[in-house]
Parts: structure tokens; C-alpha cells; sequence
């Protein structure tokens, strides 16, 4: 498989970028510096480039499978920026199938069921901003046609894959605290053979 993975530089993009190439696809990864990239593969293809420019995301999108985004806000619009020439490009590829990473801030609110959890008093975060970034991102998914999968983990600190932890469709598993990167990026490199979450938000915690 042809994986075209977003944010491969970061921590849990990574992780999703080694599993990918122990399982022997063929994995590209677009970033703007590539020294940053510590591995060599015959099955790794590096590209420089911007996710905020169109014509590098068109580039890193041919042949490509699945699309996995695992960037982060950075405190800033970057993306809510980028998601429209993601599925832009996706569509005009004809590729289906993206997995993203959100937060747990866009999930469904228990105690306020028709908010998210970062507009209820379910969130304990007092800034938001990264969460409107998210949910920014939910919202155009949702208007696609793409077959998407928005894998949300809560507190999220290092730590070992310890291969045992709980999914929700659309929620926070209960009491829900924390979530290691390793294991978020495992359950998220999982999702490209499975069907279980299209056009799904998924909680994860242990």
C-alpha cells in the first residue's frame, strides 16, 4: 500500500511512519525539512514541501493510496489551512480513504450532548483554540466525500505501546485520562484496513 502520511516529523507521526515501513508499504512523507527524518528506507519517499501549498500537497498525493494526518495546531490556522487542498487533491486523485488525528476536545459532550466536549464543562482546558482548529477540520471531513476517520486521544504523554486501551465512536471513553503517543499511533496506523470508524470521530484512552 501507497501511504502518504502528514506530520510524519512529529511524535506521532513518527511512530504511524515506522510501523508503516516494518509492515513493508511504501510510505511518503512531505516535510518541510527532511533532516528531520531519521530513517533510510528503500521504502521511504521524501518530499520537501509545505502542507500550506497546494501544488506540494497535488505532488505528494499521486499514487497514493490512503492519506494519514497526524499535524498539529502549532498554536496557529495551519489546519484549517491545509485541509481544503487535502481533500481537494484527494478527490481530484480519486483517493478515498484519510485518516486524521484530533483531539478529545471534539467529541461528543456526556453532560451536554448537543455541544462538544471543549464548548461543555466536560473539558478542563481553559484554552480552546487548538480544539476550533479540530473542529474546523471535522466539519470540512464532514462535507467531503472521503471516506474519513478522526482518531481523537485525550492527554496525551509519552510512554510504552502497552496494546490494551478503549475506543468510542464519537465519545471519550468513560473516565478516559490519558492515552500514550505509541499507542494512539498504533491504533491509528490500524484504521487503513479497517472499516470500522468511516466517517467516524474515535476516542481513545486507556
Amino acid at each position: 500500500m501507497n501511504i502518504l502520511i502528514l506530520g510524519g516529523t512529529g511524535r506521532v507521526g513518527r511512530e504511524i511512519v515506522t510501523l508503516a515501513l516494518h509492515d513493508k508499504h511504501h510510505v511518503t512523507v512531505l516535510v518541510r525539512t527532511p533532516g528531520k527524518i531519521q530513517l533510510t528506507d528503500e521504502q521511504l519517499t521524501i518530499i520537501r514541501g509545505n502542507v500550506l501549498n497546494k501544488e506540494d500537497i497535488v505532488r505528494a498525493m499521486r499514487g497514493i493510496d490512503v492519506v494519514i494526518s497526524a499535524l498539529s495546531t502549532d498554536g496557529s490556522t495551519t489546519l484549517s489551512e491545509n485541509m481544503p487542498h487535502i481533500i481537494e487533491a484527494m478527490e481530484n486523485e480519486g483517493i478515498k480513504r484519510i485518516i486524521s488525528i484530533g483531539t478529545a476536545g471534539i467529541l461528543q459532550s456526556r453532560t451536554s450532548p448537543n455541544l462538544l466536549r471543549y464548548q461543555s464543562s466536560e473539558s478542563k482546558r481553559k484554552l480552546t483554540r487548538a480544539a476550533e482548529e479540530h473542529h474546523k477540520v471535522y466539519d470540512l471531513l464532514k462535507q467531503s466525500t472521503l471516506d474519513w476517520t478522526i482518531v481523537c486521544p485525550t492527554y496525551l504523554p509519552d510512554g510504552e505501546r502497552l496494546g490494551k486501551y478503549r475506543v468510542e465512536r464519537d465519545f471519550l471513553p468513560e473516565d478516559g485520562i490519558k492515552i500514550h503517543v505509541s499507542d494512539t499511533a498504533e491504533f491509528t496506523y490500524k484504521q487503513i484496513t479497517s472499516n470500522d470508524y468511516i466517517k467516524s470521530r474515535v476516542g481513545i484512552a486507556y
